[in-house]
C-alpha cells in the first residue's frame, strides 16, 4: 500500500513537469513571429494526411542531423608523401600523347600533300615544280576562281561589312546580304524559300537531325558521303539501308517496312528517304524520277543532298530537278553546298516555308554557328548571276568531262583500271579511277591480295608521275575508321573549263600515260 501511495504522487509530479515543459515550449514557439501559420499548417496537414507530416518531420530531422554531423574530408585519409617520394613519382610519370602516333598511310598523306604557292587557280604554282600545273584536283569546274567580277564584288563588300559577322544568324549575325542570298537561292532552285548555313559539311549533318528524331525512320542509300552519314548518326533514328543507287532494292526495303508495320501494328512516325543527287564517293547520278515515284507510293519525304550536283548539272545548273525537268517542289528538302561549284563557302537547304522556318530554331549548325561572312554571301549571289547569264559554261564543262572519259576508256586501260559511272555521256564533272580488281589479283604475291595501303601507294605513284608531267590530280580521301562502308582507293579527277579543250585533252593523255607507265612497272 505504501508503495502504491508513493507512486501516485511521483506520477503526478512527472505529469506536471511534462505538461509545464510542453507549455513552455509552446509559448516559446508562439512567441516567434509567424509561428501560428506553421502550427496551423501542421495541424491541417496532420488531419488531412498524417503520413505526409511524419515524412516531412523525418526529412527535417535528417537535414538537421546531416548539417550537425562531422564533415568528411577526402584529405583526411590521404597518404602523406615526403619530398623525395613526390620527386620520384614525378620522374616516373609518363603522360599520354595528345594525339595518336601517325600510321604509315597518314605519313604518306602528309608527305604527299601539294603546297599551292599564291592564289588558287586552274594553273596554280605548286612547291617543288618549276612550272604551273594544270589543276584537276579542285572543284573549280566553271573557273569562277578566275572571275574578276566576283573578286571585285567580294572586295567591295569586305570594305563595307568587314570580315566576319561575329554572331549566329538568329542573334545579330544576319544582315541584308544574307537575306538576299536566301532569296537568290530560292529563285534559282524554284522553291518557296531557302536557308543558308556557314559550313557546307555541317549543312546536311544538321538538316537531317532537325527533322528526324529518335523513333523516326530513315531509308538511306549505302553509298552516301561522310557528311550524310554523320547526319544520320546524329539523328539517332531507326535506319534502313538500300543498295547503292538500286531502285529495285529501295522498293523492296520500303515494301518490307510496310509489311512489318502491318504485322506488328506499329504507330505512324516521320519517314524519310535520304540520298545524294551526284554521289561524291562514286560519281554516278541518282534516278530522281524513280525516287519521286517511290516516295509518293509509300508516302515518304525525300531529303536530297545536291552538294556535288548544284551549280553544274542541268541546263541552268540547278541540279537534279533541272537535269530531269522535275518541279523542285516535288523534293521535300533540297540540300547543297556553296563551296564546290560556286567556289564560295557554306551550304543551304531549300523547300517550303514550313521546312525552312523549322530550321531557324532546330538546325543546330544554323543556331550555334556564326553566319557566313558577308563577302562570301555576295560572292555566291554573284556566282549564281554569272551562271544564269552564261549557261553555255555548263555545256562546256560537261563536254570537257566527256572528252576526258573517252581518253581513259581506251582499250589499253581496260585491264588496268575501272571507272565508276563509266558512261561517257554522263554530265558529272568528276569521276573516280580505281584499280581493276582482276589486275590486282593477277599481281598478288603468295596468294595475298594487296592491302589498302599498297593500293593507295600505287595510285600515289600515278599522281606523282602526272605532277612531273605538269598535271595536278589527287587521290580521294576518306575517314577510314569512321566511314560506314569505306570506298576502295581511287584517284578523283575534276575537270574545269579553266583549261582549254586542247589542254584538257593533253591532261587526259598525261593521266593515261602515267597509269600505263606505273602499272607497267608492277607487271614486271
Amino acid at each position: 500500500m505504501e508503495q502504491q501511495t508513493l507512486a501516485v504522487p511521483l506520477a503526478d509530479d512527472n505529469a506536471i513537469f511534462l505538461n509545464s515543459t510542453v507549455n513552455s515550449v509552446y509559448e516559446l514557439i508562439v512567441a516567434i513571429p509567424g509561428s501560428h501559420h506553421v502550427l496551423t499548417y501542421l495541424k491541417n496537414a496532420y488531419q488531412d494526411d498524417p503520413f505526409r507530416i511524419i515524412l516531412e518531420l523525418f526529412l527535417v530531422f535528417f537535414a538537421l542531423k546531416y548539417m550537425l554531423s562531422k564533415k568528411y574530408k577526402p584529405q583526411d585519409n590521404a597518404v602523406k608523401l615526403t619530398e623525395k617520394e613526390i620527386d620520384d613519382l614525378v620522374e616516373e610519370w609518363k603522360p599520354e600523347p595528345l594525339v595518336p602516333a601517325l600510321s604509315s598511310l597518314d605519313k604518306l598523306n602528309l608527305d604527299k600533300a601539294p603546297l599551292i604557292i599564291g592564289a588558287q587557280s586552274a594553273k596554280p604554282r605548286v612547291a617543288g615544280h618549276a612550272k604551273p600545273l594544270m589543276n584537276l584536283a579542285s572543284t573549280n569546274y566553271l573557273d569562277l576562281q578566275a572571275s574578276e567580277r566576283i573578286r571585285q564584288r567580294a572586295i567591295d563588300t569586305l570594305k563595307v561589312y568587314g570580315v566576319g559577322s561575329c554572331g549566329p544568324p538568329g542573334f545579330y549575325g544576319t544582315i541584308d546580304v544574307h537575306m538576299d542570298l536566301e532569296r537568290d537561292l530560292a529563285q534559282f532552285l524554284g522553291t518557296e524559300e531557302a536557308i543558308i548555313y556557314a559550313q557546307g559539311f555541317s549543312t546536311i549533318s544538321s538538316v537531317i537531325p532537325a527533322f528526324s528524331k529518335r523513333g523516326d525512320l530513315l531509308v538511306v542509300d549505302d553509298g552516301v558521303c561522310f557528311a550524310v552519314q554523320k547526319g544520320v548518326q546524329i539523328s539517332r533514328s531507326n535506319v534502313r539501308y538500300f543498295k547503292h543507287n538500286d531502285m529495285q532494292d529501295l522498293e523492296r526495303v520500303l515494301d518490307d517496312i510496310r509489311v512489318d508495320d502491318m504485322v506488328h501494328k506499329r504507330k505512324l512516325t516521320r519517314r524519310f528517304i535520304v540520298t545524294e543527287g551526284l554521289f561524291a564517293n562514286h560519281g554516278d547520278i541518282a534516278p530522281l524520277p524513280k525516287l519521286i515515284e517511290l516516295k509518293r507510293k509509300f508516302k515518304y519525304r525525300l531529303i536530297l543532298d545536291e552538294s556535288q550536283s548544284f551549280g553544274v548539272l542541268g541546263n541552268r545548273g540547278a541540279g537534279l530537278t533541272d537535269l530531269f525537268n522535275i518541279d523542285a517542289k516535288e523534293v521535300d528538302m533540297l540540300v547543297g553546298s556553296m563551296a564546290n561549284a560556286l567556289c564560295s563557302s557554306g551550304g543551304f537547304c531549300a523547300g517550303n516555308v514550313q521546312v525552312i522556318d523549322h530550321q531557324r530554331l532546330s538546325g543546330s549548325a544554323y543556331c550555334f554557328s556564326a553566319s557566313i561572312p558577308a563577302m562570301l554571301a555576295v560572292s555566291t549571289s554573284e556566282a549564281l548571276k554569272y551562271i544564269q547569264e552564261k549557261p553555255q559554261i555548263l555545256r562546256e564543262v560537261a563536254g570537257r568531262a566527256r572528252a576526258f572519259r573517252q581518253v581513259l576508256m581506251h582499250k589499253s586501260l581496260e585491264n588496268l583500271i575501272e571507272m565508276h559511272s563509266s558512261d561517257v555521256n554522263s554530265p558529272a564533272p568528276f569521276f573516280h579511277i580505281r584499280i581493276n580488281p582482276a589486275f590486282l589479283k593477277s599481281r598478288a604475291r603468295d596468294g595475298h591480295e594487296p592491302t589498302r595501303e599498297e593500293e593507295e601507294r600505287l595510285l600515289q605513284d600515278v599522281v606523282d608521275e602526272c605532277a612531273t608531267q605538269g598535271v595536278l590530280i589527287t587521290r580521294a580521301k576518306y575517314v577510314y575508321d569512321q566511314e560506314r562502308k569505306c570506298p576502295r582507293p581511287s584517284i578523283k579527277v575534276y575537270v574545269t573549263i579553266g583549261l582549254s579543250k586542247k589542254e584538257n585533252e593533253k591532261a587526259a593523255g598525261v593521266v593515261k600515260a602515267a597509269i600505263v607507265k606505273v602499272f607497267g612497272k608492277l607487271k614486271k
